[in-house]
């Protein structure tokens, strides 16, 4: 007789994304996916200060009507598994019971989490509020100077100080623990069984990542928790006995997931670029006419007129503005496939 047992309930078997994934715990959980595939989040726009004028009709300057910039989240991962095992394979390692879940779990820990964790870091890195380049290759003594260089970075964007998370490879990770300012707290060690955490540094959480779920030419990630999120909206994993067509054990897996940053705290996520590895667009500049240049050779342009990053925004459009009006603000990136993107240019028509 057919039998399907559904795994995403038992808690010593597959405790989910959230639990074993080393990034997910350090990011935001504050938006609900349930039942949604793209969730829209809205930011109202605020407007420069004015100099009061003690005479005339507008007084505290002239009324600008809210805006509001709209990101919408849309979901774009949806992996699935299936894996059987004979009856007799079983039976050869004396193992009828446990060998179904002990190989799911095997799944899960080597195949399912991993490309979670490497797919989300390619997201903070490729649309990160922050992408610095430098090509001075990471030492031990100037590996605490640059990390420092990130945190005044975000310290400067009002990026709020707690619960901040320094991502790292195990190569940026040796240096940091062989350079003198390292400090390991032995209150993390529980911690650090669970999700990766090795200790902390200027306040922030060190996570080491390894090899293969680290970004390309990436020296080190910076991110601030409410910066960004990776929701997983379904993970099934279930064993089927006996099933049509199979003696044995059928396993199924699927896990439906994303990762986005936050365009009104895009600068909560820093990312530091090895540039003689790889390269930064050239920030667009922008024309008294609003026409986009980049130094960088055969970029694409995105752009806003609605005072929205461009990076993030669902107004955004690709190529070049047309009939500017006076007064109106461009903001603007580059892009190009293979190269991380640019900074925003902006400027007031």
């Amino acid at each position: 007789m057919s039998e399907t047992f559904n795994i995403k309930y038992d808690r010593d078997m597959h405790k989910g994304y959230v639990e074993t994934s080393l990034v997910a715990p350090h990011l935001t959980e504050e938006y609900n996916f349930t039942g949604a595939k793209t969730v829209r989040v809205s930011a109202p726009i605020t407007v420069p200060m004015n100099d009061y004028t003690r005479t005339g009709a507008n007084r505290y300057g002239t009324p600008t009507e809210l805006k509001d910039a709209v990101q919408e989240l849309t979901l774009t991962q949806d992996k699935s598994f299936a894996l059987t095992i004979d009856k007799g394979n079983s039976q050869d390692k004396n193992d009828t019971q446990d060998f179904a879940r002990k190989m799911l779990t095997l799944q899960l820990a080597e195949r399912a989490i991993p490309e979670f964790d490497r797919y989300a870091l390619d997201v903070l890195c490729h649309k990160a509020g922050m992408i610095v380049g430098n090509s001075t290759a990471l030492s031990k003594s100037n590996i605490v100077d640059r990390i420092c260089d990130g945190t005044v970075c975000l310290d400067d964007a009002e990026i709020a100080q707690n619960n901040r998370t320094l991502f790292v490879n195990a190569a940026a990770y040796k240096l940091l623990k062989l350079s003198d300012e390292f400090v390991s707290i032995d209150k993390v060690a529980v911690e650090a069984l669970t999700k990766g955490v090795v200790g902390k540094f200027d306040n922030m959480k060190v996570v080491k990542v390894p090899k293969g779920r680290w970004p390309e030419n990436v020296n080190f990630i910076i991110v601030q928790k409410s910066a960004a999120t990776a929701p997983t909206t379904i993970e099934d994993a279930k064993i089927h006995r006996d099933p049509p067509g199979v003696s044995g054990d059928l396993l199924e897996g699927r896990n439906y997931y994303d990762c986005f940053v936050i365009a009104s705290r895009a600068n909560g996520v820093y990312v530091e670029v090895d540039t003689s590895k790889a390269e930064i667009c050239a920030a667009p500049e922008i024309s008294a006419a609003g026409a986009l240049t980049s130094t960088t050779a055969d970029v694409q342009f995105k752009y806003t007129l609605d005072g929205s990053d461009p990076r993030y925004s669902r107004t955004a459009v690709a190529g070049q503005p047309e009939n500017v009006q006076p007064g109106t603000t461009v903001k603007a990136y580059a892009f190009k496939a293979g190269l991380f993107d640019s900074a925003v240019t902006e400027k007031l028509i």
